[in-house]
């Protein structure tokens, strides 16, 4: 088997390539940026180009890459995850694969309003931010072509993807704390819902592989909700600092406001925003008992030991 990876530099396209390479796998892939001994050539997904043409001869096309932050506006994260999402269907199609594994978000429940322990036939639910908006315009996209007999697809919905590697929920963090910039709303008592990369990958690989995946949406995550003041206390620790810092929402959300509109005063844009604080506002968490029943899938690394290993990793980089 051959698999084709976009975003294959990246957190979690790079962490799968040698997954399965180490089974002997081959993969090859595009990113913004090529790397020759990966396999891995520059382009963008947002424009047809000679990328696609990379693609041809994959049995699997997994496609992780994606514009991952708040501050998009909504042409940018469209062009990127929605018709990005199209063009690289495109080079599936014509590449020959088999099957093409979309990575959306649980992001696509909605940041608020849904009920713990949701299921993936819980609906979608837009809210008006571009990420959470043209991630679900992205599912769109994939199931159409599905339904249009144009390729088999399978969506997977990762949960809040940590571990070597990871911007949003381990390098960016560690940045925030250390600088003294971190804050949680809602006391820190929002839930939050951690996937060690390994255990996401293994999800992957199973999406990819099994017959009874075809044509549906899977939620892949660690199995359970902890607050944000316990994830984020990890780093804190690591840092040997105190914290997390907490406040009421109201005031954190403020901040969030405040902190946006200073940065794009001075031509900047932070995640410490006002879409953020609501992110870690939430009350529930994510079902993973589909993937478990049809898929097979179980999480094998817990929080403790994800942490361990994560800590590892920011050592050997310098990071602590």
């Amino acid at each position: 088997m051959k698999v084709f990876i976009t975003g294959g530099c990246g957190f979690i396209g790079r962490t799968l390539a040698d997954h399965l390479r180490g089974q002997g796998i081959a993969t090859s892939g595009m990113d913004r940026g090529p790397d020759p001994d990966r396999d891995v050539v520059a382009g963008d997904t947002s424009q047809a180009g000679d990328w696609q043409a990379h693609a041809q001869g994959a049995d699997v096309v997994v496609h992780t890459a994606a514009l991952v932050t708040n501050t998009a506006t909504h042409d940018e994260a469209w062009q990127v995850n929605v018709l990005g999402t199209r063009r690289v269907l495109d080079a599936a199609i014509a590449g020959g694969a088999r099957r093409f594994v979309h990575i959306s978000s649980v992001r696509a429940f909605g940041d608020l309003g849904w009920p713990d322990m949701v299921t993936e036939d819980h609906p979608v639910r837009n809210d008006g931010g571009s990420y959470v908006d043209s991630k679900i315009a992205s599912e769109q996209v994939v199931l159409q072509a599905h339904a249009a007999g144009e390729i088999e697809v399978v969506v997977v919905r990762p949960g809040d993807v940590y571990g070597p590697g990871s911007r949003p929920w381990t390098i960016q963090p560690v940045e925030m704390i250390r600088s003294g910039a971190f804050v949680l709303p809602a006391m820190g008592r929002g839930i939050f819902s951690p996937v060690y990369v390994d255990d996401l990958v293994a999800g992957l690989q199973l999406a990819a592989d099994h017959p009874g995946a075809a044509g549906q949406v899977f939620t892949i995550g660690g199995g359970v909700g902890v607050t944000c003041a316990e994830f984020f206390g990890h780093y804190h620790r690591m840092l040997g600092k105190r914290g997390p810092r907490v406040l009421p929402t109201p005031v954190a959300v403020g901040l969030g406001r405040v902190a946006s509109l200073g940065a794009r005063t001075v031509g900047r844009r932070t995640e410490a925003s006002a879409e953020t604080m609501h992110y870690f506002t939430r009350t529930g968490t994510y079902s993973i008992e589909k993937a478990r029943r049809v898929l097979g899938y179980s999480p094998q690394v817990d929080l403790v030991e994800g942490m361990r290993r994560t800590e590892d990793w920011l050592r050997e980089r310098g990071d602590l």
